[in-house]
């Protein structure tokens, strides 16, 4: 299987599987020297592991499948610093109740990648997806965290958060309520309501979409190749890499296609003595290359697929296929946006990062 390694110099390699012993990842390309915690790398995974309270509170949200996500650097740190070699981090599996699939062996799951697994390797891992799972981004945020420690010598910060949920959109953006909230929302109230609709949801079988929101501040202007591999493609692959993300906008994003340039542009000025930009529609990249602003981009998280309703679907019995009907089983999220934050979190600070760290040569 090709596309497990993401990034030029600041490369990651994850590995592993839902239902198998566990995963992981290798983190090529960190410099020597960068003082790499553990518990930063666990408070991470501790963000983004399935059975644990969101902020202290218990949500309808997400799934009950209770993993630690203990996190075990086996290389690449000694005495809490990189030494400048592969850093390689495992998770082990303990909670996995592969059983609850034992219906999807030749039964392909709608919105699902079980369908595609098949036809492209002939056969597949149907124990909760296998490699397509989310909890593949396990080994992400760690990277992430990683990526994070990094950027935090650059003044960089890199912030998401739950703008839309089940229908419901926050009214203001006030980031100090992001971590006071099951949504990791900026908006209590309406992160309250999103809950409140989720449970509906949960209720009747079913599930909810979202969107998610990431605020970047601190990032030189400069970062990112001019061609190939401008900084909103590096960062919208990224993004899109992850399994339920379904579309992605920059700043105005589609707005402004109904915008016309008088109104789509930023206008410059000098402020003290220095370029700045009065307003930032561009989303803080311009020409694929970060302008100084803070980057600001959306995107959009679809339904979670396992819903606990009878869906029609196909099977596969000896290589020939038949129509069935299919009611899943198991332990689900029935709103990813919460979870989703800290690896949109993860995958924009790998961005970044080896962005950096190619601009280095760059002059």
């Amino acid at each position: 299987m090709a596309g497990n390694t993401y990034g030029s110099i600041f490369r990651i390699t994850t590995f592993g599987e839902s239902h198998g012993k566990g995963l992981g990842v290798i983190v090529d390309g960190c410099p020597a020297g960068i003082p790499i915690k553990l518990e930063k790398i666990q408070t991470a995974l501790d963000r983004r592991r399935p059975g644990a309270a969101i902020n202290g509170i218990r949500t309808a949200a997400v799934t009950q499948r209770n993993e630690p996500d203990q996190a075990e650097i086996l290389s690449g740190v000694f005495e809490e610093k990189a030494e400048g070699t592969p850093i390689a981090i495992e998770i082990r599996n303990t909670s996995q109740h592969s059983k609850d699939y034992g219906n999807l062996v030749n039964t392909f799951r709608p919105g699902h990648a079980d369908f595609v697994y098949d036809q492209k390797y002939g056969f597949r891992d149907y124990r909760g997806g296998g490699r397509a799972s989310g909890r593949e981004t396990a080994a992400r945020v760690a990277a992430g965290a990683i990526a994070s420690m990094i950027l935090e010598s650059y003044g960089i910060s890199v912030k998401a958060y739950t703008l839309k949920a089940a229908g419901i959109k926050c009214e203001k953006k006030d980031l100090s309520q992001i971590e006071e909230n099951s949504m990791r929302a900026p908006d209590n109230n309406a992160a309250k309501l999103m809950e409140e609709k989720i449970e509906e949801f949960r209720a009747k079988g079913d599930s909810a979409g979202g969107i998610i929101e990431c605020l970047v501040k601190g990032v030189p202007a400069g970062l990112g190749e001019p061609v190939f591999d401008k900084l909103d493609a590096e960062i919208a692959k990224a993004i899109l890499s992850i399994g339920a993300v379904k579309g992605i906008e920059f700043g105005l994003g589609f707005e402004a296609a109904d915008s016309c340039g008088s109104q789509n542009n930023d206008k410059m000025e000098l402020k003290d003595g220095k370029p700045s930009f009065i307003t930032n529609n561009a989303g803080g990249i311009l020409g694929g290359m970060s302008n100084g602003n803070d980057i600001i981009f959306r995107l959009a998280v679809k339904p979670v697929p396992s819903i606990f309703i009878e869906q029609e679907t196909i099977c596969k019995n000896e290589n020939q296929f038949q129509e069935t009907k299919l009611e899943i089983k198991g332990r689900h999220d029935v709103c990813l946006c919460p979870r989703i934050v800290p690896v949109v979190e993860a995958m924009t600070s790998i961005v970044i990062t080896d962005m950096l760290l190619r601009n280095r040569a760059a002059k």
